[in-house]
């Protein structure tokens, strides 16, 4: 009871805290709330909408049940997850940020996974994707297109570390019997596609109205986090309260050999990834390979606003939030210490040449490159696919109220 009380008190000074600070600092605010609505609606909704709404549909034709099938050689051994975590983990490394949250929620409530599964499931499942570590972090804030291939690999290696050892978690209070699946061949395959689709009868109109609402419904939650959680960022810095928890974070980065002007970014992307990994890539006390580490751990971590964004999904299910946040904390060690190891073995040995460290390589990855190009009109056409497709969501909402 006193510990309920107290959560109480804490939480409602937080608020008020929070409301104060939004009245001393409006104009600080209001540029950190026009900061992360342009985040969401040129970057997040146009680039995760085609992936949720593309999910849904392969999940009502029964396409995942068929894929979770032929992987259940592959996931179940690794990772002690049914073979459709393999679909869930390849559409989280796709997509990003929260999609392997929502795809492993949505699996839990068709009844495909156990609890003790998703909670597996969700802890490795949910990374950055390819386009924003490349595009947006290292040639939008590092400008060396080159440094992308090691935060990759470090932040993947990361995620499939953290699978394997989640695949421990729960086995010794799992009771629910685990379905009975006949031999994993094509024919079995494509017999589990056939029964799911026939059991799922929504005419093909209603699925694809049911994926649009569903996949708008959870972006437009998503875009409030990130809206929140950069003006929270934003006050945060106001008001000194970043600053007195970098002090402490001096020590801990100097016992690693770590400049402690690394703190102030390390802090900041604990809460936002996209401000932290930008602060990071200015600091000029720091090398190169010290910054790629910090990095590492702020894009493994995933900031409590993405956590904040998984949390939300997953209270639509009984998924406990407490692995996947443990998953996050080992998957920010791994990460760092994936991009040290690597460092020297494979940015210094192949990439690092004459050339100032932080200039833009002209290669598959550089300037001109299809991946930076993708980035670019995505940002250029990301709010025109976002006003579309709300209004797209407006419409059917209409009509659904209507009936």
């Amino acid at each position: 009871m006193l510990r309920s009380k107290f959560k109480t008190i804490i939480l409602a000074l937080s608020v008020m805290m929070m409301a104060i600070s939004l009245i001393a600092f409006p104009q600080e605010s209001v540029d950190a709330s026009i900061r992360g609505l342009n985040m969401w609606w040129e970057i997040v909704f146009p680039s995760l909408l085609p992936f949720f709404i593309v999910s849904e549909m392969l999940i009502g034709f029964g396409v995942v049940r068929f894929i979770g099938v032929l992987l259940e050689p592959l996931m179940r051994p690794l990772f002690n997850v049914p073979g459709v975590g393999g679909f869930v983990w390849a559409m989280g490394m796709a997509s990003g940020f929260p999609a392997g949250a929502k795809l492993t929620a949505r699996l839990r409530q068709e009844g495909q996974i156990t609890k003790t599964e998703a909670e597996r499931l969700v802890s490795f499942t949910n990374c950055s994707n390819p386009l924003f570590i490349f595009g947006a972090v290292s040639v939008g804030f590092f400008h060396n297109a080159k440094l992308g291939l090691i935060l990759a690999l470090a932040h993947y290696l990361g995620n499939l570390t953290v699978g394997i050892m989640m695949r421990f978690h729960g086995r010794n209070y799992e009771t629910t019997k685990r379905e009975k699946r006949g031999k994993p061949s094509l024919r079995y395959a494509l017999s589990v596609l056939h029964r799911t689709r026939i059991n799922d009868n929504r005419p093909l109109g209603k699925l694809l109205g049911d994926a649009v609402m569903s996949s708008i419904r959870t972006l437009l939650m998503i875009g409030g986090f990130i809206i929140l959680f950069s003006v929270i960022n934003k006050l945060l810095y106001h008001i000194g309260i970043t600053s007195f928890l970098a002090v402490g974070l001096e020590i801990l980065l100097g016992v690693f050999g770590l400049p402690t002007e690394l703190s102030t970014p390390f802090i900041s992307g604990i809460f936002e990834i996209t401000l932290g990994s930008q602060l990071t890539s200015q600091v000029q006390e720091a090398t190169l390979m010290q910054q790629a580490v910090i990095t590492s751990f702020i894009l493994a971590f995933s900031g409590f606003s993405v956590q904040a964004q998984v949390a939300s999904i997953l209270a639509q299910t009984d998924i406990n939030f407490k692995p996947f946040f443990i998953g996050r904390i080992f998957q920010g060690f791994f990460a760092a210490l994936y991009a040290a190891l690597l460092w020297k073995p494979l940015y210094e040995r192949f990439y690092n040449t004459e050339q100032p460290s932080n200039a833009i390589p002209v290669a598959f990855f550089g300037e001109g490159s299809w991946l930076l190009e993708t980035f670019m009109i995505m940002t250029k056409a990301g709010p025109l696919i976002t006003i579309f497709a709300l209004l797209s969501y407006t419409i059917l909402l209409a009509k659904r109220l209507e009936k």
